[in-house]
């Protein structure tokens, strides 16, 4: 007692009885049912509560759980408003009236739907307007007011919800901070701060929404002043084209959009201004920022959703571009009065647009001149027939484009463009059925035309030529199409098509080309463009990479088509070496990695020595077929990152001493592989078949091979290695495999295996009596190649003074050592070098064989 009597005592108790207050909720469900009832009458809908508890500190006031606002029948089944926690703050001086009043709603991670019926009515309708007919005195009312005071609403961390009659849409705003309360007597203020998202998607980037404003007290939503503020920042492009159209178009930078809405919704003045910082494409990076700004103003009309008014302004370096008119719906199918005029534009600002959004493009290229336009779009819906005109056009003045990294400079001058109707697709690669003036298939204006499109041109090109090309161009919402039509020199076209952002090569090449080509794409997703029509080239010389000298094309016929380019009527050399024939490439691959070439080429003369001086600059210490693993600048050998497939032809390939007549083979070359099947040719006077492979991925590259000799002259065997050591025919099979790259790498991995039968031959340096050269009526045996050495295995040597048995070693440096056996009789040992070997009889003195003349 004397505790509790004391200071501390009554500071102690004070404390507890405050703490009691903080934490003890007691219950007041007997109330939830008035409260309920009061909720539900003031917003005309029902309400549930799951519990009531009282509190006392830090205000006086309840905690409701689980509140519930249910939805209007008419706009579906789902609640309008759903939160776990609310707390109600009274109004303390209301208490001290004995009244209960609400000075505060606090809602915790509440769930919002926003209904939009079939006629276009919102389901948050009639609340307002229920709140507008009831006379109720502002939040901050003075304490002597005795009507209820309007309550300040709050909400923390909250989710809207968007839904179209019973389908809930995908877009939502989350994290949502949004409160509501009464401004003065007839006005009332709201904000909210949240971030937008779609909830089919898993967006980040999507930046946040600030909205604030307020509305005034009318009969009727539609005649409700109000005047609101909106912002939008930090938004990145990719993901907000993904939140508006369910996929990312590909578009990158940081979007900042401010609005402000003033006057009624059925006469609604609307200020806007967007922009767009560092835009570009998602695959480019450098070219420095670009920022993209444009700036509105209108009148909107929420009964038939028409702009009555609209002006936007755009400006463009030192020019600008205005669009001013009416619209008469927001989703384009009402009438519409459109003026677009564009003065002075620079043309370096749209070459900077088009390197931020187009692949290819050079990034120091520059352009000159400026660009002038005026365009008028209509469409009347007032007849019984949709009546649309589109017209207009302008022209540029002094445009001129120039790049170092390209080494090209155009002088344009007068571009003239304008708008006209067309019908088609051009990005398919067809042309549609359309006849231009000329009486060839175009893009001419018809009577059943259906599309828009910008035509460029046509205007004339000089490309180093005394006439120039004529270029012709069209644009519409969805295809474009550049025609180029005329005699042209081959660099200039090439730096032509670099600029343009054609994923051409860069040869040094020079000649004449006869040019029929379009070039047709299609603007989604970024596809690549596709070149059609013809061109004839003559008299072009062009550098190619791997070889010591040009390729030189007397003619040439290249046909365009959708996925590949036909190369037809060759007549070309390189190197003194004639060729002839057609090669398909396929059309859209900057590199030959992915991309199969397939041929049908025939050759005067392939020779081996050549080919040493054709592909390396120093033969003598590197072998011709060393480039096929050479490794280009960029690293990666040639020869791993071409594929080919086709046929090769050869008049005669001539490898050193030995010359092969009428070779033809099927190639096919494709991740390092190389394969020869159907190998034929006439080799030595005979006929070969076979086919050989060779691995250059593995270290070091592996070749094997096999096939067949038929009628080999032996003769001729001996004159390709200057020595007239035998005579004769052969047939033999072989399987051989090696390994290496220089000859020495070669020979020392080789291996082989031959099954060989000769018939009717001399070995003129071997005599096994007195009677002169060694006769052979046949020999038939296998042959092992093994360490440089050919082993005699399973050898029958016929001559006209018995059958011997043949064995021994013959290396490839031709040193003999060599057994023959005959049954019955003496045999013979054969050593030496085989241009003067030494024949000894088994069991006799060594003897020297004769050398015959």
């Amino acid at each position: 007692m004397n505790f509790l009597r004391s200071k501390r005592g009554v500071v102690a108790a004070t404390v507890l009885v405050v703490l009691v207050l903080f934490l003890v909720r007691p219950g007041a469900n007997r109330l939830r049912i008035r409260i309920v009832n009061s909720i539900s009458l003031a917003l005309g809908r029902p309400v549930e509560v799951a519990s009531v508890s009282l509190r006392l500190l830090p205000e006086p006031g309840f905690d409701l759980r689980n509140f519930v606002v249910h939805e209007d029948p008419a706009f579906g089944a789902e609640p309008t408003l759903q939160a776990g926690e609310v707390t109600a703050t009274l109004r303390v001086s209301s208490l001290l009236r004995g009244r209960l009043e609400i000075a505060r709603l606090t809602l915790t991670e509440p769930s919002l739907n926003l209904v939009q019926d079939g006629a276009g009515h919102w389901n948050l309708e009639n609340l307002l307007e229920r709140a507008d007919r009831i006379p109720i005195a502002p939040t901050s009312k003075r304490k002597t007011e005795i009507r209820p005071g309007f309550p300040y609403i709050e909400a923390d961390r909250g989710r809207i919800n968007f839904k179209l009659g019973q389908e809930k849409k995908p877009y939502a705003l989350t994290d949502a901070d949004f409160s509501l309360w009464q401004d003065s007597e007839d006005t009332w203020g709201m904000r909210l701060r949240a971030q937008p998202v779609r909830t089919d998607f898993n967006l980040s980037d999507t930046g946040t929404v600030e909205v604030q404003g307020s509305w005034q007290r009318a009969a009727a939503l539609r005649d409700t002043p109000l005047q609101f503020s909106l912002q939008w920042e930090g938004g990145q492009l990719g993901q907000v084209t993904k939140l508006a159209y369910g996929s990312d178009a590909g578009w990158r930078g940081t979007i900042a959009i401010s609005a402000t809405l003033k006057g009624t919704p059925v006469d609604l003045a609307v200020q806007s201004n967007a922009s767009v910082e560092d835009f570009r494409r998602y695959d480019l990076a450098g070219g420095g920022a670009l920022r993209l700004a444009a700036q509105c103003s209108g009148r909107y009309s929420s009964v038939d959703h028409s702009w009555p008014s609209l002006s936007c302004q755009a400006p463009i370096g030192g020019g600008f571009l205005n669009l001013d008119g009416s619209l008469g719906g927001l989703r384009g199918s009402g009438p519409y009065d459109l003026a677009v005029v564009a003065q002075n534009v620079p043309m370096q600002s749209l070459v900077a647009l088009a390197r931020h959004a187009k692949r290819d493009i050079p990034d120091d290229l520059a352009a000159t001149g400026t660009l002038d336009a005026a365009f008028q779009l209509k469409r009347n819906d007032q007849s019984r027939e949709t009546q649309v005109a589109w017209t207009g056009g302008g022209q540029t003045r002094g445009f001129g484009l120039e790049s170092r990294l390209a080494n090209t400079q155009l002088v344009l001058g007068k571009v003239p463009f304008s708008l006209s109707w067309a019908s088609g697709s051009w990005a398919s690669g067809s042309v549609p059925e359309v006849v231009n003036k000329r009486g060839r298939p175009g893009l001419g204006t018809t009577r059943n035309a259906l599309l828009p499109h910008l035509e460029v041109g046509p205007f004339n090109l000089a490309l180093e030529r005394p006439a120039p090309a004529t270029v012709h161009a069209w644009f519409s919402r969805s295809d474009y199409r550049l025609q180029i039509e005329g005699d042209a020199e081959i660099q200039r076209l090439l730096q032509l098509g670099r600029i343009v952002g054609l994923p051409v090569s860069q040869p040094a090449a020079d000649g004449l080309a006869k040019v029929d080509l379009q070039i047709v794409g299609n603007w989604s997703a970024f596809t690549p463009a596709r070149t059609l029509g013809k061109a004839q080239l003559r008299s072009v010389r062009a550098e190619i990479r791997g070889l010591n000298e040009p390729l030189k094309i007397a003619s040439a016929n290249l046909v365009f088509m959708a996925d590949e380019v036909e190369v037809e009527n060759i007549v070309a050399s390189v190197a003194g070496t004639g060729w002839r024939g057609s090669v398909v490439l396929p059309q859209r691959c900057v590199s030959p990695g992915p991309c199969a070439i397939h041929f049908d080429l025939h050759a005067d003369t392939i020779a081996t020595d050549t080919l040493s001086e054709l592909l390396d600059p120093h033969p003598h210490t590197r072998p011709w077929y060393r480039f096929l693993s050479s490794a280009p600048r960029a690293g990666t050998p040639y020869l791993l990152t071409l594929r080919a497939a086709g046929q090769l032809v050869a008049n005669q390939v001539a490898i050193h001493n030995l010359v092969a007549k009428r070779v033809s083979a099927n190639v096919d070359l494709e991740d390092g592989k190389l394969r020869l099947s159907n190998l034929q040719g006439e080799v030595l006077g005979g006929q070969h078949t076979g086919e050989w492979k060779a691995d250059f991925t593995a270290k070091p590259a592996a070749y094997s091979g096999s096939g067949s000799l038929q009628g080999v002259a032996l003769g001729q065997l001996a004159q390709a290695m200057h020595d007239d050591w035998i005579t004769g025919t052969a047939t033999a099979t072989y399987q051989a495999t090696a390994a290496g790259l220089s000859a020495a790498e070669l020979i020392s991995s080789a291996n082989a295996t031959l099954q060989v039968e000769t018939l009717d031959g001399t070995l003129p340096h071997i005599a096994l009596a007195s009677t002169g050269p060694l006769h052979m009526r046949s020999f038939a045996g296998r042959l092992l190649l093994q360490d440089g050495k050919f082993e005699v295995q399973e050898g029958e040597l016929d001559t006209p003074e018995g059958i011997y048995q043949v064995s021994g070693t013959a290396s490839l440096g031709r040193i003999l050592n060599l057994k023959l056996v005959r049954a019955g009789a003496h045999g013979f040992n054969i050593t030496g070098p085989l241009t003067d070997p030494h024949v000894a009889e088994a069991g006799a003195p060594d003897t020297r064989a004769a050398l015959k003349p």
